[in-house]
């Protein structure tokens, strides 16, 4: 049976730090601008770090597992068809349709993923935690765009749309961070010490930072009345994208149980922030991708420590299928 009380220890400080980053937000008035420091912080150095860490020491062919990369990969794109489903039968037009699937299928693996999964189930979850973010952001940040085009959001050429979509995927900061360690890993590269222990700082300074800065956007954001297909994208992120994710790999088999159940949790975990982000930039259901954002946050406090309680007990075999 799994440990409660350890449970609660290693979920604590990670909705506690974003509940004072909630209301710190509340009681200072800072402006929202503020924010663009940590943001360049996390994203150009501590999260790169973090990555860089999860994978250079890893072999080669332990990255190279296409079989639970084309699992996982499948299982993220199952609950965006899911989730665009969803958002069609709530008569959403075609481009909040796409942001929808977004939010009921991309988890929070780059602030909350890394940091609470190597706590949970220690060293030997980084890979498959690196492979789930590098593949699930390859796949929401090549598809995304594509739909926007075929809505009619995104007025360019196929070929002007694909270029830009591989230029975004690959200079952004965590995806540069694992080509460089995955290289690394190749040719037995290791930093020299004064470098490796900088690069530890910085790692180190991710989950604190980014789970700060998830609470002050969370609280910053307006979210009026919610709108009524909100409840079924979290549903489909919290509850149908980790059971899928469990299907799928118990049905391929042969996937070491630690990998099967970092990938259950990963997939457990609430919206990501890149929802509001890409919202934003296409200037499309701002509120609902903020309602999402906040509601799963707080929701996951409870499915969240539901799978991981399943897991741990058994009740969610992490064996094959017989």
């Amino acid at each position: 049976m799994p440990d409660t009380v350890g449970l609660f220890n290693l979920l604590f400080p990670f909705f506690g730090v974003i509940a004072l980053g909630v209301l710190f937000a509340r009681l200072a008035k800072v402006p929202e601008a503020g924010l663009a420091w940590m943001q360049l912080f996390l994203i150009y150095l501590a999260l790169p770090c973090l990555f860089f860490r999860l994978i250079s020491d890893k072999p080669i062919g332990e990255l190279a597992n296409w079989r639970f990369i084309a699992g996982t990969t499948l299982s993220t794109a199952i609950a965006f068809a899911l989730s665009f489903l969803a958002g069609r039968l709530n008569g959403l037009r075609p481009p909040e349709t796409v942001l929808s699937a977004v939010a009921g299928s991309y988890s929070n693996i780059g602030y909350m993923g890394p940091p609470m999964i190597l706590g949970l189930l220690g060293s030997a979850a980084s890979a498959p935690v690196a492979l789930i973010f590098v593949f699930d952001t390859i796949f929401l940040f090549s598809v995304t765009p594509a739909l926007m085009a075929i809505a009619g959001v995104e007025r360019r050429s196929a070929l002007a749309t694909a270029s830009d979509v591989l230029r975004k995927v690959f200079t952004h900061p965590f995806v540069v961070a694992t080509i460089v360690a995955v290289l690394a890993s190749l040719l037995g590269i290791r930093p020299p010490a004064a470098i490796d222990t900088m690069i530890g700082w910085l790692s180190g300074a991710s989950a604190p930072c980014a789970l700060f800065l998830l609470g002050v956007t969370v609280a910053l954001r307006p979210v009026g009345k919610l709108p009524p297909e909100v409840s079924w994208l979290v549903l489909i992120k919290l509850v149908l994208h980790p059971l899928i994710v469990w299907l799928v790999l118990a049905t391929i088999g042969g996937f070491d149980p630690v990998w099967v159940e970092a990938a259950i949790v990963m997939a457990a975990l609430p919206p990501a922030l890149n929802i509001f982000v890409l919202a934003r930039q296409y200037d499309t259901g701002i509120e609902r991708a903020s309602a999402c954002v906040l509601v799963g946050t707080v929701v996951s406090i409870a499915t969240l420590t539901g799978f991981i309680l399943l897991t741990q007990s058994g009740i969610l075999p992490l064996t094959p299928f017989r």
